[in-house]
């Protein structure tokens, strides 16, 4: 491909902050992974000044949200008037937009609005799961699909799920593009697993009934072995969670953290002997689990299709939501120094794989392609 300069619009309809896994990964991918890409992105207020910096151009939206309920046609109907209005003032005009979380208020917002600029819609998983919900969000999922030039999952597993929510409408329109981490910015850890026994787990996530938090401290309380849990990260499941912990007589094994911005994350990673994974229904890639794996540390997962995708034989599975088969990986990993050695191997070969780069790479290609090389797509 030619080093041609990409005007890209692209936006998440929340606070500009490094709040979640999907917004780290969209500060990743425009603010170094797509050389050559102008972007200008659609925001919130408090505005991060690191997030800032990783867009050529930063304009904050001030519709008020009213994202469930009956007003929420009213809202779109607000938040693109709103969207066009700031479209027009752009120079020069984008070549394509990326619409983040499809079939959310501002892709919706973006398809009324755009005209002939062809679309790529990118999917996150909470839209996904919001579709699989509601009719109406469903309706929204298709209207946005309707509109794209292409839509972009993370892995095939969610490409799939998509397509069966799209009543396989748009199956051509779906790519598969994996998500990465910066891999140049890790630093795996110097001296290999030692010795046998309780592990120091850590759970990193937000604190909510999807990450099922509590899997992983139902587990400890059926573990032969004293381990200890890290829970890093916030939520509204907080309250009962610690609820659970003091009926089960864990105070001394479980720890809380709040959120913790990445950099600190991953200086804390690499002291802890294993990542235990516990999301029980739909999670659109697992990006936490190549950064644990990028630092060293073997994986206790869920079984789900998606991480199964992404991590193959690298990680220990286990029954999603099943505290019972949780605790026997973990003690099966406690007593088993060899196996942890070769876990820790495969972790970082398997992390190797999502480099942010790539990443940045193929959606770059994928956007040219749209923008330069088909005929502006036509509304299905």
């Amino acid at each position: 491909m030619s080093a041609k300069i990409l005007n890209v619009l692209t936006g998440v309809n929340r606070a500009s902050e490094p709040s979640s896994g999907s917004m780290i990964l969209v500060s990743d991918l425009y603010g170094s992974a797509m050389p050559d890409v102008h972007t200008t992105f659609l925001g919130r207020a408090p505005v991060d000044q690191e997030w800032k910096a990783a867009f050529d151009q930063l304009l904050i939206l001030s519709t008020t949200k009213r994202p469930h309920g009956p007003d929420f046609d009213a809202y779109v109907d607000e938040l693109t008037r709103e969207v066009s209005a700031l479209i027009k003032k752009i120079q020069p005009q984008p070549d394509a937009i990326h619409a983040q979380y499809l079939g959310f208020a501002l892709s919706l917002a973006l398809t009324r609005t755009v005209g002939n600029i062809p679309i790529i819609a990118i999917a996150h998983g909470p839209d996904v799961m919001a579709a699989e919900r509601s009719s109406l969000e469903r309706e929204a999922m298709n209207e946005v699909a309707a509109a794209s030039a292409a839509i972009v999952a993370p892995t095939s597993a969610l490409a799939d799920r998509i397509d069966c929510l799209t009543g396989h409408r748009f199956t051509d329109r779906l790519t598969v593009i994996p998500w990465g981490i910066p891999l140049n910015d890790v630093r795996v850890r110097d001296q290999p697993p030692t010795g046998t026994g309780p592990l120091s787990l850590v759970h990193a996530g937000r604190l909510d009934d999807n990450k099922s938090t509590i899997t992983a401290i139902e587990a400890l309380a059926l573990t032969c072995q004293p381990h200890r849990l890290t829970v890093i990260g916030d939520g509204s499941l907080r309250g009962r969670l610690e609820q659970r912990i003091n009926e089960l007589g864990l105070r001394d094994r479980v720890r809380f953290e709040p959120f913790l911005p990445r950099a600190e994350l991953w200086r804390r990673l690499p002291t802890f002997d294993v990542f235990v994974f516990t999301t029980r229904g739909l999670e659109a890639f697992g990006l936490v689990l190549i950064e644990a794996q990028a630092h060293g540390l073997p994986v206790a997962h869920s079984d789900l299709p998606g991480v199964r995708e992404i991590l193959g034989s690298s990680g220990v599975p286990y029954i999603p939501g099943d505290p019972r088969s949780l605790a026997t990986a973990l003690d099966e990993m406690g007593r088993d120094l060899h196996r942890r050695k070769v876990l820790t191997e495969a972790a970082v070969n398997n992390a190797r794989r999502y480099n942010i780069t790539t990443t940045g790479c193929q959606l770059r290609e994928l956007t040219l392609r749209v923008a330069f090389q088909r005929p502006r797509h036509q509304r299905a």
